[in-house]
């Protein structure tokens, strides 16, 4: 069984290293902490790389541990955590250089990219995945694990509203503020405190709103001048593409941002019901959710929304 594999690679393993995808929200950092945190009551010790760490998860457990790179260059094992692919993946030449790899995830349009593969997209947030996978192996889920796992399960259902959102969310929840877990707090530092710069974004973001296609589509967008006029920090983007799907009557909300200084952008798209955003997003070598997506397009502004708007057109 793939879970017995996965148990034995790490029992294995004298070195291990944890990684998960660029532009980390709270499911990929929330999943990655809480394997760090399970695989010490293994006696096991990890490494985990993100090099860009949004300021909004230091409160999480084992956060300081996190680091930019490592000395080591050929871990025993690497472990993937909400990443669909390797080109997204943060610190890939560790997990091309590892001796054996594993893959968990909860996207439909994941690659299988690892020696060993785990990935379930019914799941509504990779966090969720880890429940089940640490009961299995009889590993204690503790408040410190607990908080991990419930900020991924936060911020990636939107606070439990998303329609992936299952009984077994509810009843693990349950569980965790029965062990003391601050669901409350959680939620309001990942989902309603706002730092500076994403509210001055926020602003931009609302004044450029365009509403589309009958009022079906909200397109909005962010460039390299704004960032550097609000000064932003990383992670302050995180949000944006949820104000558009909020209007009513939006279908599709569209929130794009300009990548460095090129003539590209990274896309995120989230829907309201029946558009499969993801399967749109693919068509650019991206994916995701069928309700929330990503990809990046060259292009100028209105070159990257027309490109979007002709596969939207034949769903919408």
């Amino acid at each position: 069984m793939t879970l017995d594999n996965i148990l034995e690679e790490i029992k294995k393993a004298q070195t291990i290293i944890l990684l998960t995808h660029e532009a980390p929200d709270g499911d990929a950092i929330g999943s990655t902490l809480a394997m760090k945190t399970a695989l010490k009551t293994l006696g096991k010790e990890s490494d985990v790389i993100i090099k860009e760490f949004p300021r909004t998860f230091e409160f999480l457990p084992n956060a300081k541990e996190i680091k930019q790179e490592s000395e080591i260059k050929k871990y025993d094992l690497a472990v993937s955590l909400d990443c669909t692919d390797l080109r997204r993946l943060v610190g890939r030449e560790y997990f091309e250089e590892a001796k054996r790899t594993i893959v968990i995830d909860h996207h439909g349009t994941n690659s299988m990219f690892g020696d060993i593969n785990f990935v379930n997209p019914v799941a509504p947030a990779c966090c969720e995945i880890l429940v089940g996978m640490l009961t299995y192996f009889n590993i204690e889920i503790t408040k410190e694990i607990g908080t991990c796992i419930l900020t991924g399960i936060i911020t990636d259902t939107g606070g439990f509203k998303n329609q992936g959102t299952t009984s077994e969310t509810f009843e693990f929840t349950a569980e965790l503020l029965r062990k003391g877990v601050k669901v409350s707090e959680i939620y309001r530092k990942v989902l309603e405190i706002k730092t500076r710069g994403n509210f001055e974004l926020l602003k931009r973001t609302l004044n450029r709103m365009e509403i589309l296609e009958n009022g079906k589509v909200a397109f909005t967008y962010i460039t390299n001048q704004d960032e550097e006029e609000v000064n932003i920090e990383i992670g302050d983007h995180e949000g944006l593409v949820e104000e558009g799907r909020r209007i009513e009557g939006v279908e599709v909300s569209i929130f794009i941002r300009q990548k460095n200084h090129e003539d590209s952008y990274k896309v995120s798209m989230r829907s309201n019901s029946y558009v499969n955003v993801s399967d749109i997003c693919y068509v650019f070598g991206g994916g995701g959710h069928p309700k929330a997506a990503g990809c990046l397009i060259q292009g100028n502004i209105e070159q990257v929304k027309e490109k979007l708007l002709k596969e939207i057109r034949k769903v919408i």
